[in-house]
């Protein structure tokens, strides 16, 4: 029996480091190798394998599986790495609900207290019935009652958020018609600020984040000094992961309620219906017509997910006694959760499953995994010229003046000038990833909006070009903190450079030519 245990236990270690899991934490997860927790090595393979399947559509930057609130699997494709944040997007509104949750515990709000109620300075002249009688609950399951959803709109356009919601109109009685609703969700967490006297992140600290030993989290912010609350949260793949499982387990963490006690079963529970007039085959299909709870959804087969664009998941499998955290950059999110669907589901077993070599085999697999780099050979006879020269551009819709080349040592630095006259030196490795920062603003799901990354550090960023040909450089930019990259494919033709430009959330559906000559 000893010798068996000390086999297990130096296979564990051995599984572990073959993995090339950083150093973790004492706040980290604990780790256990699938069989062990009843979970067939044999499917991770194969969802890995489906995934690469989709590799020209989209892309997956880590997953983690969690059973019997242990970590059984964990990858990352380079260069996005365990250690770094990733932007949220819309999971963030899973915790701003939180926040309303702790906030209502606390005696500081109730649900059912009137939005309008919180801003009577933002209050329009008149205030029409609905907009009188809009809850905090309202909000909280997307049925504010507005359509078209103003969120972009008004992102874009208004200096003050609040001002701008409360003069939309409201056509219809809160509560009574779900639509999507992002700028809802910033309200919520405005209310909570305002009662609190803190901003989203500084009151989920001591409440959240640190019992959950989360640390690093960072929410962008906007003009009026709130957190977007809809939007805008970046934790790390594990962060996510102990969120879903906070929620597992009821809101209880190494014995001790974090969550207010019942907080997970009313958030998590269907409070409204996103669908109601779809065929009853057509909602067995569809992971967004099962039913919305508090800032969350329901999905099929029991279980309830925080969901964000482009296809990041913090998935709770209760039945299963599981978690899923998702990182990713998808155009069709169905097609995503599909995947899981169809190859991780099945991996859960009753029981604990024996020794396989596959485990093995998903080590190696994991440790492997990387994202597409730039396209072509290191070195072109046009390089021996790039590093004197310097390009200045047409007027463009990039706002971008000039482009200058630096090269050492297979090492590109490519600085772009804005018409702003901005500087923005950014380096590419040949053939690798070339991690660096930049305060240039990368692709975004609302570019253009005035609080864009306010409250963000620089950009953590990853470069990577290669030469097509003897006259086509191409450079890769991958923003490695969200789902998002750039493309800059440079054709050089004696003193003339023409650039075509894409940005990865566009998903091929849009490109950019600018014109340039050296000088």
């Amino acid at each position: 029996m000893k010798s068996a245990m000390l086999h297990f236990a130096s296979f564990l270690l051995s599984f572990i480091l073959s993995m090339g899991v950083w150093a973790q934490p004492i706040t980290a997860l604990p780790r256990s190798i699938p069989e062990a927790e009843g979970v067939s090595s044999t499917d991770l393979i194969n969802f890995l394998d489906a995934a690469a399947k989709y590799s020209g559509k989209f892309e997956f930057h880590s997953v983690m599986v969690l059973r019997h609130g242990k970590v059984v699997a964990e990858a990352w494709w380079a260069p996005y790495r365990p250690d770094l944040k990733h932007t949220l997007y819309s999971c963030s509104k899973s915790f701003t609900a939180t926040a309303v949750g702790f906030a209502v515990s606390e005696g500081k709000l109730h649900l059912t207290d009137k939005v309008i109620s919180f801003f009577p300075e933002y209050a329009p002249k008149e205030v029409s019935p609905y907009l009188a009688g809009l809850t905090i609950k309202d909000l909280l399951i997307m049925g504010v009652g507005m359509d078209p959803d103003p969120s972009f709109r008004l992102a874009v356009n208004e200096d003050n958020w609040i001002n701008g919601f409360f003069n939309t109109p409201i056509l219809n009685r809160p509560g009574t018609k779900f639509l999507y609703n992002s700028l809802g969700s910033y309200m919520a967490g405005a209310i909570v600020q305002k009662v609190t006297g803190q901003t989203l992140v500084e009151y989920l600290k001591p409440r959240l984040f640190d019992p959950l030993g989360i640390e690093g989290m960072d929410w962008e912010t906007e003009l009026l000094g709130y957190n977007a609350g809809g939007w805008g949260l970046r934790l790390k793949t594990e962060d996510m992961a102990k969120f879903a499982q906070l929620f597992l387990q009821k809101g209880k963490w190494n014995g001790q309620q974090v969550l207010p006690e019942g907080w997970v079963e009313e958030a998590s529970t269907k409070k409204i219906l996103q669908k109601p007039d779809i065929s009853s085959e057509s909602r067995d299909k569809d992971d967004w017509a099962q039913g919305y709870c508090y800032q969350m959804w329901r999905s099929r087969y029991n279980s309830y997910r925080g969901d964000g664009a482009y296809g990041q998941y913090m998935l709770v499998l209760p039945e299963q006694d599981a978690v899923i955290a998702v990182t990713a950059e998808v155009a069709d999110m169905q097609a995503e959760i599909d995947l899981i669907w169809e190859y991780l589901l099945p991996a859960f077993k009753d029981t604990p499953l024996p020794e396989s070599a596959d485990s093995k085999v998903l080590a190696s697999r994991i440790q492997k995994l990387e994202l597409r780099r730039a396209k072509g050979k290191a070195e072109s006879a046009m390089a021996k010229q790039l590093g004197k020269k310097c390009y200045k551009f047409q007027p463009n819709e990039l706002h971008l003046k000039r482009m200058d080349f630096g090269i050492k040592n297979e090492i590109y630095t490519v600085t772009l000038m804005t018409d702003e006259g901005k500087k923005y030196p950014i380096e590419f490795g040949a053939n690798r990833w070339l991690q660096g920062t930049t305060k240039r603003l990368g692709p975004y799901l609302v570019d253009g909006i005035k609080n864009q990354f306010v409250g963000l550090p620089p950009s953590i960023v990853a470069g990577s070009f290669g030469w097509v040909d003897d006259h086509t450089l191409q450079l890769k930019l991958r923003y490695i903190e969200s789902p998002h990259s750039e493309t800059f494919t440079c054709h050089f033709d004696n003193e003339n450079l023409t650039v075509d430009y894409e940005k990865s959330n566009d998903f091929g559906g849009k490109k950019l030519m600018i014109a340039g000559a050296s000088k």
